[in-house]
């Protein structure tokens, strides 16, 4: 009796160099039960392929352009639950591990890790696991302890968001999609220096460090 599964994990590469792309698929073909299904080098391509064929795992660059690898991840995440996001990252980006598992991704890989430990992570993945290096685990064991600290001192100044104003509580919202500065000015039609001015003052008020403290903030008073 053959111990593969009755089809192979269905993958999708999501890579801003086509090139890269085209090597990992490569170098996945020696796997019986690994298919790449299609391999893309934009987010845009990416939600079309998970809207029209079944992915199981998605392995997305966290190069992409414009924060697209974070969208990307919380779009696949939406649109096609049951799709495992793996964040393909380099290895001075591991502070940001945690944005792409608060984003959905199941797990975040080094590109510098082996054939071997990437094809590991995918069969993790695709059974519900989590693999992560070390490193990265040391990471995202730093980021829960902060914030931890941090929502404890959030239950103990609740009421510090009465205190935003009614423009600063759009503009948190908007820091809690995701969007830049700039996107925020275009959206509310104000200046950018304005928006700056906003974000100090709601960072100042909630006492956090940064944008990214602010939208975790908004996420756990919305519980």
């Amino acid at each position: 009796m053959s111990d593969l599964p009755d089809r192979p994990i269905y993958l999708l590469l999501v890579n801003e160099s086509g090139l890269i792309g085209n090597v990992i698929s490569a170098a996945l073909e020696d796997e019986p039960d690994l298919k790449v299904v299609a391999s893309v080098i934009s987010a845009e391509a990416a939600l079309k392929v998970v809207q029209e064929q079944t992915i199981d795992v998605a392995l997305v660059s966290t190069r992409l352009p414009e924060q697209g690898a974070l969208k990307l991840t919380s779009a696949i995440t939406q649109l096609a639950p049951s799709t495992k996001v793996l964040a393909l990252g380099l290895t001075e980006e591991k502070k940001h591990v945690l944005r792409y598992v608060e984003a959905g991704a199941t797990g975040y890989v080094l590109k510098d890790q082996s054939l071997e430990d990437l094809v590991e992570t995918v069969r993790a993945a695709q059974d519900g696991k989590v693999f992560v290096s070390p490193q990265i685990a040391a990471a995202i064991m730093e980021r829960l302890s902060n914030l931890a600290r941090m929502f404890s001192d959030i239950e103990n100044n609740v009421s510090d968001t009465t205190s935003l104003t009614g423009r600063e509580l759009e503009v948190l919202e908007l820091i809690g999609k995701g969007l830049t500065n700039q996107q925020i000015a275009g959206h509310l039609v104000i200046e950018i220096g304005t928006v700056k001015n906003h974000v100090h003052s709601i960072l100042e008020k909630l006492k956090v460090k940064t944008r990214n403290e602010a939208a975790a903030y908004l996420a756990f008073i919305k519980k």
